[in-house]
């Protein structure tokens, strides 16, 4: 889907909805800095909590099982004593790949701006 010029009313309307789905999915301060903390692989609730700065346990739980709904991780129960939770990435997650690139090009390029104009 191209966004760069939007000639009908229609297009608008499919290019709104499609970026209301993603930010659906992907949407808010935390799902996507979970993703990036769980590429460098599995990992346990309490080392992403420590991973992920200034993020609740309770917010982290919540985005962690929306996150499962939508197929970007998957909850491994490993029933030993004592039981181990660990979450990873999915296959599907890896679709994000572009987005969270140009987001960090994006995102370091308007910090630096913001650094020059102060």
């Amino acid at each position: 889907m191209d966004l760069g010029v939007i000639h009908t009313e229609q297009e608008c309307t499919k290019s709104l909805t499609a970026v209301g789905d993603a930010l659906y999915a992907i949407g808010g301060k935390w799902k996507l800095r979970i993703i990036i903390a769980l590429r460098s692989g599995n990992k346990r609730f309490n080392e992403l909590q420590r991973t992920i700065t200034g993020i609740s346990a309770r917010v982290l739980s919540h985005e962690l099982k929306e996150m499962e709904l939508n197929g970007f991780v998957k909850r491994n129960i490993y029933t030993q004593t004592p039981v181990i939770v660990e979450y990873e990435l999915t296959d599907y997650s890896d679709t994000l790949k572009d987005v969270l690139q140009a987001l960090g090009e994006w995102g370091a390029m308007h910090r630096d701006k913001i650094r020059r104009e102060r």
